[in-house]
C-alpha cells in the first residue's frame, strides 16, 4: 500500500528524493532541474506549491509529482509512480480542496490521477498535448546552414525574451493547434540569469543577424534538457535548429553530460529533426486538461 508525503521546500524534498530522481535522470529531467531551479528563487506566484513523494511499506520512494507552474490550470506533473499511488494522490488533492485542472506528464500515472479527479468532481479529462521524451543517442552532425551558433549575450536579451514568449504559440502553430498549452512565464531577470549561465545560444547567419534560437536546461544528475528550440516563421526550413540543436548537444556530451528534449507528437517536423540528429525516444507523455 503506497502512502504519500507533501513538502513545500523544494530543497528538502531534492534531499528526500536524490536516489530516486538520479536513478534514472532522463525521465525525471523536469522535475528535477525544475526542482533546483526553484531551490535558488522565489516562490513565485502559483497558488498552490508542493512537492510529493509516494512510498511503499518499506519507506522506499516509488514515485514523484510536483504541482509548481505558475500559469493555469495550475497542473501538476506526474512521474511514473503505482496505480494506488495515483489514485491516493487524487483523492487526497480533492479531499483538502485543491482544485486540480490539469495533469502532465508521464503514462499512465498522469492518466490515472486525472480520471480519478474527474471521478470525484464530476468533470471530463481531455487531451492537450501528445508528448515524447528523447534522449540523445549516436550524435549524427547535419551539415551546417550559412553563418554560426554563438551564446547569447545581455546585448540579445530583449530578442531573447521575445522568442521565449513566443514559443509555445509558434509550437501550437507547427502542430496545428489553434489554442498554444500555457507555460512559465519569463522576466528579463530570468532571460539575464539564463544568459548569464551560459544555457542560451542564438544562430546568426552570414550577415551576422540572428535567426534561431535553442536553449537548455542545466544539467541534473548528469543530463541536460535541450529547449526551448525556436526559428521565427519565415526563416524555418533552413537547417538552423537540427544544426544548433546538434552543436548545443556536442558540447555537452563532450563535458561527459547526456541530452533529452521533448517534442510535440504533432509535430512531424521536429520529430523527424531530431531523430535524424540522433534522439531517440525513451517515455511518452501527455498533457491532460481536467474540468
Amino acid at each position: 500500500m503506497s502512502s504519500l508525503e507533501f513538502l513545500d521546500d523544494p530543497a528538502a524534498f531534492l534531499d528526500a528524493a536524490a536516489a530516486h530522481l538520479a536513478a534514472d535522470p532522463v525521465v525525471t529531467t523536469v522535475i528535477a532541474s525544475v526542482s533546483a531551479r526553484m531551490a535558488h528563487r522565489p516562490a513565485g506566484d502559483a497558488p498552490h506549491r508542493w512537492w510529493a513523494i509516494a512510498r511503499d511499506d518499506a519507506g522506499a520512494v516509488t514515485g514523484v509529482a510536483m504541482r509548481t507552474a505558475p500559469f493555469e490550470p495550475y497542473p501538476a506533473y506526474v512521474l511514473p509512480m503505482p496505480a494506488d499511488a495515483a489514485l491516493l494522490l487524487a483523492f487526497v488533492l480533492h479531499e483538502r480542496g485543491e482544485v486540480l485542472g490539469g495533469v502532465n506528464g508521464a503514462l499512465p500515472a498522469a492518466r490515472v490521477i486525472a480520471e480519478e479527479t474527474a471521478r470525484l468532481t464530476g468533470g471530463a479529462v481531455t487531451v492537450h498535448e501528445h508528448l515524447r521524451l528523447f534522449e540523445l543517442g549516436d550524435l549524427a552532425m547535419p551539415t551546417p546552414p550559412a553563418g554560426r551558433l554563438r551564446k547569447a549575450t545581455a546585448d540579445d536579451a530583449d530578442l531573447c525574451l521575445a522568442w521565449f514568449l513566443d514559443f509555445a504559440r509558434a509550437a501550437a502553430e507547427q502542430a496545428g493547434r489553434t489554442d498554444p498549452h500555457a507555460m512559465e512565464t519569463f522576466t528579463m531577470d530570468e532571460m539575464l540569469a539564463r544568459i548569464d549561465g551560459g544555457v542560451i545560444w542564438l544562430w546568426e547567419d552570414e550577415h551576422g543577424e540572428p535567426v534561431h534560437l535553442t536553449g537548455a536546461n542545466p544539467p541534473a544528475y548528469g543530463v541536460a534538457r535541450i529547449g526551448p528550440v525556436y526559428t521565427p516563421a519565415g526563416l524555418r526550413g533552413r537547417g538552423y535548429a537540427s544544426r544548433a540543436v546538434a552543436e548545443v548537444s556536442q558540447q555537452y556530451v563532450e563535458g561527459g553530460v547526456r541530452c533529452c528534449l521533448f517534442t510535440d507528437q504533432a509535430n512531424p517536423v521536429s520529430n523527424h529533426v531530431y531523430e535524424a540528429i540522433g534522439y531517440r525516444p525513451v517515455v511518452d507523455m501527455v498533457n491532460l486538461l481536467v474540468g
